[in-house]
């Protein structure tokens, strides 16, 4: 049974697809007649030996033989399903070769009436990207002639095909989806096949499919811009697009345009109005897909010729058709609208039309009207449209005519009217009845004349042709005018005449009136002043001392009646008018010519003239008054901005003062330079150039008016020489000579020119400063440096000589520490054993001298203080112990002691003792003597192995006595008498207490003798 609606195109022979069976290359099998029922509505086709196809429509059966005992192979469309029953009953003799779709959503089943089967030997071989070959062995199982069996291949479990009870070798070949695993296996009778039947396998991937074709995104005369959508890739990335075209030459040859990832692309450097063949195609790693369906695009194209007029090919009493050609300048391929308007602004069409030879019916339309409405066609190719043609006036045919439209009135009179109706009709007004016929005729308006004023008049109009008479418009009333009226009695004058304004009045109320006024100058046109409907106008802003002329004329809805006559009114005299403004000639920057013209009275002669000038407005001062028209006026300033106003005054008052009028007067070069002087030390100064007072001279000055231009330098007059500077209000002039005499003068310049010099300013020199003294060192001691220096050039030597004395700090830096006239100083608070650095400068008139070179001196190291009084304990028998205070070492220096002693009848002190201790103890003494003891300390310096010893210590006396117990002998620390010998203090106090004495007892008596 065939299941097929329409002409299949089949695969080639299952010869070419797969292997021939065994049993057809042996020949055992005999011949057999097959008959195939093709049901009604299906086309079964075969093909014959000498290749040609035959077809055949059902429903019929064809009896088909095969000579060699084997079947041929029927092809089916996917989906269907072929099936052969052999009606002998000797047994089946089947071949079937198919092409199934499979897909996974879906379950096929077919029932085959035969024996039952057992499958043997299922292979999968030839595994593609969307088929396979599925191969297989079917015996009859005996003893079970007349069943029903049921034979299924079954793929993933949920597709079964019926393979039915064959015993030969079957091949199926099956549409499979690329890139999916599958799973084969057999069916029989519901029992499953043995799993070793089973074959699982993936289909390959696969080349892209086919894409749809491209798109068109963009287009201009020159470029195409294309666009396309990916189509499946089949199991494998798509790696580039191939686009070909056909280059416009459409000879079906295509060329590679762009390959590329890209889905769009540019084409570029295009003919215009040209159509081009395009087609794309997919590639992947496993080849190229098809080419998508070939598409034609077209590049805009130039402008179109001129279209040739449409042609009329029928016409109707409201309808035409028309018909034109497609333009020689536009290609076939080329798509070409056509735009179709007619000379009426509520009908203009627009319609698209892709024929060469195209045509329109134009319908709706008036009969009468479209007569005279010309129709014209214009072409459109892309972006471009074409002139119009030339116009086609075309005529619909006669229809019978409506009533008149837009009947209408016009030139109403109050004696006449003139009536109008529509243009697209032939009318005919008459009237019928108690109804008039006042016009009979081909035109389109009629005058009605000899009517009565103020009267209203009813119309109705109707028309005739050939087709026959219209009804009657509907009625139209109109009434003819009221005539204007009459002439006025001319204007007269109420109350007294002023000089700028006067009242008129004239004829009845209850009409509108018009007055106009005149100037008495020939050619002066006449200005309405007043329209109302009062029959009294003041009238003003007049000219005094004028003579004006004014008439009046009377108004109603008729319009306007004649004028009356004129009548000539004179207004007062009153004060002059604005004057015209004057005019300044700048002579120089400090005068200028004002003149003006005279102005023309107002009825009476002016009397003087009123000159204000100033710089501003607000600053206007009256410089001059009298009759003259001009003034000349001084003493103005360079480059600075002026103003006058005039005013002209007669015996009647002043009149307005006349515009502002402004001028500048010329800039000029700088005055002279004020305030210049010399200073003792410059304003400005420079820390890369030194200035000194014996070779620099420090000027200033101040700036004087520009005169209008800015100032550009100074220039600086000394001696014979100009010297040129900034403009700046200072200057240090160098290179001069020590203790020198010089004369300066200085001008200011601008662009104008130089100034005038300055007086002459006469400045000196200082003579050069001092050089510094030699510095030395008078005195040293552990804490202080006495310092002294002299001149080195007695010629420098003056009574306000001053010196600056600086030594360096700690940061490097020399710090002043003595200013003044002595030659010796003395630095106290020193640090001993430290060297200091000095320096030393000389300050005269001349000014600051240079400093002097660097010196260098250091400070003693100090020694050990004045011990106390030492103690004396004494011991058991002669001896006796004596202690006294410590010091602790001196910048690292060690001390030690020395013990003196002095008793009996020694008269020097005796050196018992020297060594770090502060104790000794004495022994070997003698009982009841006098003995003295004192001790000094000395420094050992570490660096220079020297001993520093102080001052002794005071003495302290004790005298050993016996006794039983041991007594502590304190220390009686005893003055030597006056008789004995004194010590230095002592000595020291005893003279400074009698020159203390005589002091007193000389000033005692010197008071006396006064």
């Amino acid at each position: 049974m065939m299941m097929m609606d329409q002409m299949l195109d089949l695969p080639l022979p299952l010869s070419n697809e797969v292997p021939m069976m065994h049993h057809m290359i042996n020949g055992d099998a005999p011949q057999q007649v097959i008959l195939v029922q093709v049901n009604p509505g299906e086309t079964f086709t075969i093909r014959t030996e000498d290749g040609a196809l035959q077809c055949i429509q059902g429903p019929a059966e064809v009896p088909m033989m095969s000579p060699n005992g084997s079947i041929p192979p029927i092809h089916v469309p996917p989906g269907y399903v072929s099936q052969v029953t052999d009606r002998n009953g000797s047994g089946p003799c089947i071949s079937r070769t198919m092409r199934m779709c499979f897909h996974p959503s879906e379950q096929l089943y077919c029932e085959i009436k035969c024996e039952s089967v057992i499958i043997l030997a299922l292979q999968v071989s030839n595994v593609q990207s969307r088929s396979a070959l599925v191969s297989w062995t079917s015996v009859s199982v005996s003893g079970s002639s007349g069943r029903h069996s049921n034979a299924l291949l079954s793929l993933n479990e949920s597709f079964q095909m019926a393979i039915g009870d064959i015993l030969y070798t079957f091949w199926i070949t099956l549409d499979l989806t690329v890139c999916v695993f599958y799973r084969v296996s057999t069916v029989c009778n519901s029992v499953k096949g043995p799993s070793f039947d089973a074959w699982a396998f993936t289909t390959h991937s696969a080349p892209p499919d086919t894409p749809p074709p491209p798109r068109l995104s963009h287009r201009t005369k020159s470029s195409l811009t294309l666009q396309w959508k990916p189509p499946a890739d089949n199991g494998s990335k798509i790696t580039n697009y191939v686009l070909e075209w056909d280059e416009g030459k459409k000879n079906s040859i295509f060329r590679e345009y762009y390959v590329g990832h890209q889905r769009h692309c540019k084409v570029m450097r295009l003919c215009p109005a040209v159509g081009y063949t395009f087609r794309v195609a997919a590639l992947n790693d496993i080849g190229t897909g098809g080419f998508s369906t070939e598409v034609v695009f077209n590049t805009t194209g130039s402008l179109p010729q001129t279209s040739l007029p449409p042609r009329l090919a029928q016409a109707g009493p409201s309808w035409v058709r028309l018909e034109w050609t497609q333009p020689n300048s536009c290609s076939i391929e080329e798509v070409v609208t056509y735009t179709l308007e007619m000379q009426d602004e509520t009908k203009v069409l627009n319609s698209p039309l892709l024929c060469m030879v195209v045509c329109f019916t134009l319908g709706g339309l008036v009969t009468s009207l479209f007569n005279c409405r010309p129709l014209q066609l214009i072409t459109c190719s892309g972006e471009w449209r074409s002139a119009p043609s030339s116009l086609l006036v075309c005529k619909t045919t006669p229809d019978r005519p409506g009533p008149p439209v837009n009947p209408a009135v016009n030139a109403v009179t109050y004696h006449s009217f003139c009536v109008t109706w529509g243009r697209k009709f032939a009318k005919s007004p008459f009237y019928e009845n108690q109804w008039m016929t006042l016009y009979r005729g081909p035109e389109r308006k009629h005058l009605c004349e000899d009517l009565k004023p103020a009267t209203s008049y009813s119309l109705r109009l109707s028309c005739v042709n050939v087709g026959g008479q219209s009804l009657c418009s509907d009625d139209l009333t109109v009434r003819t005018h009221i005539p204007p009226p009459g002439r006025c009695q001319p204007p007269s004058i109420v109350g007294d005449v002023k000089h700028k304004e006067m009242t008129l009045q004239w004829g009845d109320e209850n009409v509108e009136f018009s007055l106009e006024m005149c100037a008495m100058e020939e050619g002066s046109e006449p200005t309405e002043v007043y329209c109302g409907p009062k029959t009294e106008c003041t009238v003003g802003n007049l000219l005094p001392g004028t003579t004006h002329r004014f008439q009046v004329r009377a108004a109603n809805s008729a319009g306007y009646g004649p004028y009356s006559e004129s009548v000539e009114i004179s207004t007062g005299a009153g004060p002059p008018g604005q004057c015209s403004p004057p005019a300044i000639n700048v002579t120089s920057h400090t005068c200028a010519d004002v003149t003006w013209e005279n102005k023309v009275s107002s009825g009476i002669d002016i009397s003087e003239y009123r000159l204000d000038w100033g710089c501003d407005l607000d600053s206007l001062e009256l410089v001059y008054s009298g009759t003259e028209t001009c003034f000349q006026i001084f003493n103005l300033e360079a480059s600075t901005y002026y103003c006058c106003r005039l005013q002209a005054v007669n015996q009647a008052g002043a009149g307005p003062y006349s515009d502002l009028v402004m001028c500048r007067t010329p800039a000029v070069a700088p005055d002279v330079v004020s305030g210049f002087r010399y200073v003792d030390h410059p304003l400005n100064p420079t820390e890369n150039e030194p200035f000194s007072h014996s070779t620099c001279l420090a000027l200033t000055w101040d700036e004087p008016h520009c005169n209008g231009a800015e100032i550009t330098s100074y220039s600086i007059s000394v001696g014979d020489r100009i010297i040129t500077t900034r403009s700046v209000t200072g200057h240090i002039i160098r290179d001069l000579l020590p203790d020198s005499e010089y004369s300066l003068q200085i001008r200011a310049e601008n662009e104008m020119g130089p100034g005038p010099f300055s007086q002459t300013l006469t400045v000196r020199t200082r003579p050069l400063p001092p050089s510094p003294p030699r510095l030395e060192c008078a005195a040293v001691g552990p804490q202080s440096l006495k310092l002294r220096w002299g001149f080195s050039s007695r010629s420098q030597l003056t009574d306000d000589t001053t010196y600056i004395l600086q030594m360096e700090d700690r940061n490097q830096r020399f710090v002043v520490v003595y200013r003044g006239p002595s030659h010796t100083f003395k630095l106290q608070r020193l640090s001993e054993s430290s060297r200091y650095r000095f320096r030393i400068q000389t300050v005269s008139e001349a000014g600051e001298g240079p400093f002097s070179e660097t010196y260098t001196f250091s400070t003693t190291k100090s020694l050990p203080q004045t011990l106390k009084a030492p103690r004396v304990v004494q011991l058991e028998g002669n001896a006796c112990e004596v202690t006294w205070e410590s010091i602790p070492p001196m910048r690292g220096d060690r001390i030690s002691y020395v013990l003196q002693v002095l008793g009996g009848r020694d008269s020097d002190y005796k050196q018992v003792y020297k060594g770090d201790e502060a104790s000794f103890q004495l022994s070997g003494l003698q009982w009841n003597t006098d003995y003295r003891v004192r001790v000094f300390a000395c420094r050992r310096c570490v660096d220079t192995l020297q001993d520093l010893c102080g001052s002794f210590s005071p003495s302290t006396h004790f005298n050993l006595r016996r006794s039983d117990a041991t007594l502590a002998v304190e220390a009686d620390i005893t003055r030597v008498p006056m008789g004995k010998t004194l010590s230095d203090e002592q000595f020291a106090g005893l003279i400074v207490f009698g020159v203390a004495s005589l002091s007193v007892l000389m000033a005692f008596l010197l008071q006396l003798l006064i």
